[in-house]
Order: structure tokens, then C-alpha cells, then sequence
């Protein structure tokens, strides 16, 4: 697979409080990155710096070789632990409104063909997340599960080529959580995406990684923890997915 997003010699400072510190990676286009670490080790951050929330304070970032642009771009979607949909608007109206955003910035609303454009385009994605029959439901109206599918479809609507999840299942029960491990990796495989994940599951990150990084700091001073940051201290790439078989597969042989 070749190379889609790099890193080189990459810092995210706070004032005088080192939290990254000289990350060098390669993301492969199509890999399925977990990102594990104690709290504190700078994992949230690196996703903000590639989401394009933050700047990183040195280094560098490219994506397919070139510089990434410094704000969220529609390259890029995200799935947070806390849900990302507006109470106020259907399930329909939350998937639709990115494409009604990046349509009409102006005012966020679409007409005519347009709009039935951006109608069956987010009705299909929902099909996808499991959502079709709850068009026109509003979010308090579901569970944290079915409202986890809806930030997903959000995410997925402007047909990102990477996205990044920010714990997005750990305040789901163990069985729904099953659930939208399922999802994610059927979503992965169908939509060609690369996935970098952040998760203080260790099992989930290697239950669903192609490739597991650990964050931490390799250097400690008791009398000056804040100048030195975290950098991936271990970096273990996994069998592909294709190569597995799924369990049923494994139950039949």
C-alpha cells in the first residue's frame, strides 16, 4: 500500500509544556491505525493536529505528498466519544446539512435538484450506517448507539479519505459496542477509507487495527515533566484484514 499521510519531526507545545515530541510516521492508504497511550500522551492531539484543528508547533504533515491544508478539509472526518449531532434537526436534516454547508456556505440550505441531489445521498448513507428506517427521527428520540451511526454518517457524508475516531465507542455498552465495531469495519472495507483510531481499549485496538501505535514519552524528569513529550514507542503492524478469517469462518473449519 503506498504512503498517504507523513509525519516528520512533529511538536505540539503548550506554552512551556512539551506534549509531542519528534513523531515521525507513515500512514498507509487504506490502513486501519490504532493509537493507544496513557492519558496525558498526546493522542487527542495528534488528531487535531491532522484534523486541522490545531497547527503543530514544528514538523510536518503531507498528504499524498503535499503539504496537508491547516484546516478541516473535507479530506478529512471525525467521530468524537461525545455524540456531534444537532438536537434540533432530524436524522435526515443532521446528514444533510454538510452537504448543504459545502453547497451553499452562505445559508446552509439547498434547493430545487440540489437538494434532492443531497437527499438521496444522505438517505443512502444512513442505509449504510442502519439508520434508513429513522429518517425523520430527532436525536433525543435515540439511543447513544443509534446517535453514535448518526455522527458516523455525518462523517462519512462528504466521502472523507480519512477518518479519525476520538474514543468514539467508549461510553457504549459492552453489546452495542460490539455492534459498531462491526459497523466500522464493514464501513472501513466498503468506502476505502483510512482509519486512525484513538482507543484506551487494548483490545479494540487490536481487534480492529491493521497496525497498533503506542504513545508515551521515552524520556522522564521528575523535576521537569512538562519538557518532555510523548513520540510512538511502539509501532506493531498487523496481519491485513483480508487475511484473517472472520470467526464464523474459523468455527466452520
Amino acid at each position: 500500500m503506498s504512503t498517504l499521510l507523513s509525519l516528520r519531526d512533529l511538536w505540539v507545545e503548550y506554552g512551556d509544556k512539551i506534549v509531542l515530541e519528534k513523531v515521525d510516521l507513515d500512514i498507509a492508504e487504506g490502513s486501519f491505525v490504532s493509537i493507544i497511550g496513557p492519558s496525558g500522551a498526546g493522542k487527542s492531539s495528534l488528531l487535531r493536529v491532522i484534523l486541522g484543528q490545531e497547527s503543530p508547533t514544528r514538523g510536518t504533515i503531507m498528504l499524498d505528498g503535499a503539504p496537508l491544508a491547516p484546516e478541516c478539509g473535507p479530506d478529512r472526518g471525525v467521530v468524537f466519544q461525545r455524540y456531534s449531532v444537532f438536537p434540533h434537526l432530524t436524522v435526515l436534516q443532521n446528514t444533510m446539512f454538510g452537504l448543504e454547508c459545502a453547497g451553499s456556505p452562505l445559508t446552509a440550505r439547498l434547493f430545487g435538484a440540489a437538494r434532492a441531489k443531497a437527499r438521496a445521498e444522505a438517505t443512502a448513507m444512513l442505509e449504510a450506517v442502519g439508520l434508513g428506517d429513522n429518517l425523520h427521527i430527532y436525536p433525543a428520540q435515540m439511543s447513544g448507539g443509534m446517535q453514535q451511526r448518526l455522527a458516523i454518517a455525518q462523517a462519512l457524508i462528504k466521502r472523507p479519505r480519512i477518518l479519525l475516531l476520538d474514543e468514539p465507542f467508549g461510553a457504549l455498552d459492552p453489546g452495542i459496542r460490539a455492534d459498531m465495531h462491526g459497523l466500522i469495519t464493514q464501513l472501513w472495507r466498503e468506502f476505502g477509507l483510512t482509519i486512525i483510531m484513538v482507543t484506551h481499549d487494548i483490545r479494540e485496538a487490536f481487534s480492529l487495527g491493521t497496525r497498533v501505535l503506542a504513545l508515551d514519552k521515552r524520556r522522564h524528569d521528575p523535576h521537569a515533566p512538562h519538557r518532555f513529550g510523548a513520540t510512538a514507542v511502539y509501532d506493531l503492524p498487523l496481519r491485513p484484514r483480508e487475511e484473517e478469517a472472520s470467526p464464523r469462518e474459523e468455527t466452520a473449519a
